[in-house]
């Protein structure tokens, strides 16, 4: 068949429909022929594209063919096929005035008090109450909604918005999740490291939101260090690959201080590094800049959520690096001792005279000496191992290479990742009411200075002639 849509009304129209054969369970194929400039890599590139998909559908297999290149067949790591959401009304906080009243002209004649309970979710008999309370005509309930003027929308409008509502619930948004997200990653590379983190649905502008982040170090891939890592950005499981200046996600990563978890990055910008970055956001409404679709709209609430989020993955992937910084730490000092240590006992033996004995003895004693900063060396990165074994093991139970005995320390490894999070906040929010205090402090000085300082009187005469 031949699909085509229509733009007034925003559906699909199916012609030239025919019947055939079909010799298979279930799938959907798709053929069409596109006539422009390919682009193959880089953020707009459809290798970009396709290993985005890749990423958050983990029960999906791909096989493509570009240009002159072979087959490329990616298997699917996930038997587990998304379910359809469960529909939602939309909550009534999240309208602005105009699209409050285009939603009414959705529901006919049918009266005020039924429009407002059928057509928003958090709303029964006591909020309409409380919406009377706040400045709602009553003599509106009863009254269609085809007699409703300009000026009764506004009161309405205005009396709902100075109401406290419920929350919108969260069962209508389905996330990738840690497991499957762990496995996925790991189909577009070697992979030398990887941090996954799957957020609880909140609310953010009164809609139900989940945000999931993965963090990968890829060994075969031409990922330069002094350059921005490569960020990948989804909403609703489906890639955003232009204008990514003005999204949220771009917002958010640019505030992380990235340079506590130890990766290098200039100031409001992308960190640097051989990276990858993957942030989802899953909502059934999400908001964007543009009728593109490509960028998020970056408010408050949703940035933040975005920022812990990234904080807990950077934490997962500042102790792999702190643990590589001590091994390369160690590698360094045992290889001082044994390129210095004889040499410097040979030249004590020469010029005292010592015998065998006496060299014996040095040589002990200089391990020794020598050896107390390695121990201590040796003891910090088998700390730092004790908690990367943790953290292996967490990952290796998302990937079911593990026992069920490990399972107690997910969760409390997850509200301790929130605390230190919350931990992290509260520290960037001291540090900048400290600088905005310091400055205020200096300007209030200055302006004290300036009303204390002499004022010159000039004396006139004029003469009389």
């Amino acid at each position: 068949a031949q699909v085509d849509v229509d733009i007034k009304s925003n559906t699909g129209v199916l012609r030239n429909k025919e019947t055939v054969d079909w010799d298979k369970k279930s799938g959907v194929r798709v053929e069409f022929v596109i006539d422009g400039r390919v682009q193959l890599n880089g953020d707009g590139g459809l290798v970009t594209y396709l290993e985005g998909t890749v990423l958050v559908n983990p029960h999906l297999t791909v096989k493509y063919k570009l240009l002159d290149a072979d087959w490329v067949t990616i298997e699917q790591v996930s038997n587990e096929v998304p379910d359809n959401p469960e529909a939602t009304l939309p909550h009534p906080h999240t309208f602005k005035l105009g699209e409050f009243i285009t939603h009414a002209t959705l529901y006919g004649k049918i009266s005020l008090d039924k429009f407002l309970k059928t057509g928003f979710s958090r709303i029964n008999d006591q909020t309409i109450k409380d919406f009377v309370a706040k400045g709602l005509p009553k003599n509106l309930l009863d009254k269609p909604l085809s007699m409703l003027k300009d000026e009764d929308y506004k009161k309405i409008f205005q009396a709902i918005q100075n109401t406290e509502l419920m929350a919108p619930s969260t069962k209508s948004v389905l996330t990738v999740g840690e497991e499957s997200l762990s496995k996925s990653i790991q189909r577009l590379g070697e992979i030398d490291f990887f941090s996954v983190v799957t957020r609880k649905p909140a609310i953010c502008d009164f809609k139900p939101v989940v945000v999931e982040v993965a963090l990968a170090r890829f060994l075969n891939r031409n990922l330069e260090a002094d350059e921005p890592v490569q960020l990948l950005r989804f909403a609703n499981r489906v890639p955003l690959q232009f204008d990514k200046s003005g999204c949220a996600i771009t917002r958010a990563i640019e505030s992380v201080n990235w340079k506590s978890y130890g990766v290098s990055q200039p100031k409001g910008n992308l960190p640097l590094g051989p990276y990858i970055f993957a942030v989802s956001i899953v909502s059934p409404f999400i908001k964007f800049k543009n009728a593109s679709k490509e960028t998020i709209d970056a408010s408050e609430e949703l940035v933040e959520e975005l920022r812990r989020a990234l904080m807990q993955a950077g934490q997962k992937l500042s102790r792999h690096i702190r643990k590589e910084h001590k091994e390369a730490d160690l590698e360094r000092k045992l290889a001082h001792i044994e390129q210095f240590g004889p040499i410097l006992v040979e030249a004590l033996v020469r010029i005292t005279k010592s015998n065998d004995a006496r060299k014996k003895k040095a040589e002990e004693g200089l391990r020794k000496l020598l050896g107390r900063d390695s121990e201590e060396a040796i003891a910090d990165l088998e700390e730092a191992e004790t908690k990367l074994a943790k953290q292996k093991s967490k990952e290796a139970k998302k990937l079911g290479m593990v026992d069920d005995e490990d399972t107690g320390v997910e969760d409390s490894e997850a509200q301790g990742s929130d605390a230190e999070v919350d931990s992290e906040i509260a520290k960037e929010n001291y540090k900048a009411a400290s600088t905005k205090k310091k400055s205020t402090q200096k300007t209030v000085a200055t302006t004290t200075a300036k009303s204390n300082a002499p004022v010159s009187t000039v004396k006139t005469t004029t003469k009389k002639k």
